[in-house]
């Protein structure tokens, strides 16, 4: 079995193995069956409270994958630009993170200071998120905490400035990745998924909930 793809090539991967790759902290396999099943039905409330939407950049072109949010602020995009937004598009406030993913987000980073954003994104059949950095928040000091549930999906890796080499590494349900430090800014994007090569997910997708301090 190959984790990764475009350059960096590794051996099999022990359950529950911690890789570093550019300054990524990639724990393989942190969650467990029975906790990915205590998150999705953790996000089953929010998606109802809070219906998954399809943003549109400032460009006109409209995302492949399709998103809401959790905490006190929801990530968002439109024409004006991307940014932090205390409200969904229908004018309710975000539902609260709930517990379970909060304990990740403590676990994994130590920290007193909680995240005040969880993104939730969904990719369905065919659906990508291009390279970009997570630098809408106010301190970059704070990690990012992306947890997969779902379908595999191939994260690319850069650096902090456009171009140059990059790194890939299929992350499947369960795993869970640290943006901090160096990595805090890097350059980053899911090429794509496989479709249905979890059973997670009735209908098959990805899941990606992304833990952020915004202010």
């Amino acid at each position: 079995m190959r984790f990764f793809a475009r350059g960096v090539v590794k051996d099999e991967i022990t359950a529950m193995s911690k890789l570093r790759l550019r300054g990524f902290e990639i724990y393989k396999s942190y969650l467990d069956p029975a906790r990915q099943r205590e998150l999705i039905e953790a996000l089953r409330p929010i998606l109802k409270a809070a219906p998954l939407f399809s943003p549109k950049v400032p460009s006109g072109g409209q995302m492949s994958v399709r998103m809401t949010s959790a905490g006190a602020y929801g990530w968002y995009s439109d024409a004006e630009g991307y940014r932090y937004e205390k409200q969904h598009p229908r004018g309710q406030d975000w539902p609260a993170i709930p517990d379970p993913i909060l304990s990740i987000w403590g676990d994994l980073t130590g920290l007193e200071r909680l995240p005040d954003c969880c993104l939730v994104n969904y990719y369905g059949e065919g659906a990508r998120m291009g390279l970009h950095q997570d630098k809408d928040e106010a301190d970059f000091s704070y990690p990012v905490v992306s947890i997969s549930l779902g379908d595999d999906g191939l994260l690319r890796l850069g650096g902090t400035g456009r171009g140059g080499k990059t790194d890939s590494v299929w992350l499947s349900s369960g795993d869970v990745v640290v943006m901090g430090g160096e990595a805090r800014l890097a350059y980053h994007g899911v090429d794509r998924i496989r479709f249905k090569s979890s059973r997670l997910l009735p209908k098959g997708g990805r899941l990606n909930l992304t833990l952020r301090v915004v202010t």
